[in-house]
């Protein structure tokens, strides 16, 4: 590529050279023609000096550029020629570092397998050692086995003079056993029919005992169902009159509103009377579903006072009078419903935000 570079800037100042001697000889007059000649005449062309120096400046500046890229190529070839030394020495060193690696390998091994060796004898000598030492602990092995047989055999001759006396003795108990265990079976099996005897007539009277014990459970829960039955149909008949009462007690209390309500006359009165009348049977049956009865309210009454709000939320309930157990059951009850329905109409909303009503169970 260097070499490229160099042979460009010589042909192009060669070419440059021929260009400047062709205009140089373009400027020159070479004809020949024959003139009539009045005394000496001197042709001569005139160069331009300023295009002469500016071509010579051109030329100086293609040798300069060339000498300065050959300047440039011997500077990159230096500079290549210093790195490949240093790659050399550098793989010099790698080559060294790894041959010192390798002897200090060689080295290591070397020592390691005479560490292998010492310890393979070190284990040889143990092992010598320890079959000696097995020898010498088999064989007082077998003297004190020795000994053990024989004294095991005279054992084993004393429990078999042993065993046969305590055999000829278990015989004779077993024997003796036998004969009780006869006479204990047969008292047993006489026992066991007396037994018998007297379990059947037990079984017979338990019978009889259970029988009599089942007809007066089926009269007692034929009673005590026909009790229930009659209790219930009297608590169903006392809840309903009571019902009866409360319905009653309820109707009374819209009786004046629509009393009132009738007075006014007219249409409208009319229209808001019927309002108030069917809104005051909801109210009634809402405060019905929620009122406890109990037996003890019987003859008692209560006089209520119920401020609602324009959307029928339950402002407040006061006791003007009457029984006061009976009072907070029905107080109780206004709070559980909470909240009554409003009809659109302001005129029958102003009916029905205060109500006094009189509970009698």
């Amino acid at each position: 590529m260097k070499k490229s570079n160099y042979s460009t800037s010589v042909i192009i100042s060669v070419f440059v050279h021929a260009l400047f001697i062709v205009l140089l000889l373009w400027g020159a007059d070479f004809t020949f023609d024959k003139k009539p000649s009045v005394g000496n005449t001197i042709q001569a062309t005139m160069i331009d000096p300023a295009i002469l120096n500016q071509q010579a400046q051109q030329i100086r500046q293609q040798r300069q550029a060339a000498k300065d890229a050959e300047q440039a190529r011997q500077a990159r070839l230096k500079q290549q020629t210093e790195a490949l030394e240093a790659q050399r020495k550098a793989d010099a060193e790698r080559i060294r570092q790894l041959k010192e690696d390798k002897l200090t390998a060689e080295k290591a091994t070397r020592e390691a397998e005479k560490q292998r060796q010492l310890q393979q004898q070190q284990a040889e000598e143990a092992k010598a050692k320890a079959e000696v030492k097995a020898k010498a602990d088999a064989k007082a092995k077998a003297e004190v086995k020795a000994k053990a047989d024989a004294k095991a055999k005279a054992d084993a001759k004393a429990k078999a003079d042993a065993k046969a006396k305590a055999d000829a003795k278990a015989k004779a108990d077993a024997k003796a056993k036998a004969d009780a265990k006869a006479k204990a079976d047969a008292k047993a099996k006489a026992d066991a029919k007396t037994k018998a005897d007297a379990k059947a007539k037990a079984d017979a009277k338990a019978k009889a005992d259970a029988k009599v014990k089942a007809d007066a459970k089926a009269k007692a829960d034929a009673k005590a169902k026909a009790d229930a039955k009659a209790k219930a149909d009297a608590k169903a008949k006392a809840k309903a009159k009571a019902q009866a009462k409360q319905d009653a007690a309820l109707n009374d209390m819209f009786s004046g509103l629509e009393a009132e309500n009738e007075q006014r006359g007219g249409a409208r009165g009319k229209h808001i009377a019927d309002e108030v009348a069917r809104y005051g049977t909801i109210y009634k049956q809402m405060i019905q579903q929620n009122l406890l009865v109990d037996q003890s309210f019987k003859g008692q009454e209560c006089k209520l006072t119920l401020r609602l709000s324009a959307n029928g939320l339950v402002l407040d309930v006061s006791q003007l009078a009457g029984n006061n157990t009976l009072c907070r059951a029905a107080k109780s009850a206004v709070l559980q419903v909470s909240e009554f329905p409003m009809p659109d109409n302001p005129d029958v909303v102003k009916q029905l935000r205060v109500i006094n009503l009189t509970v009698s169970p």
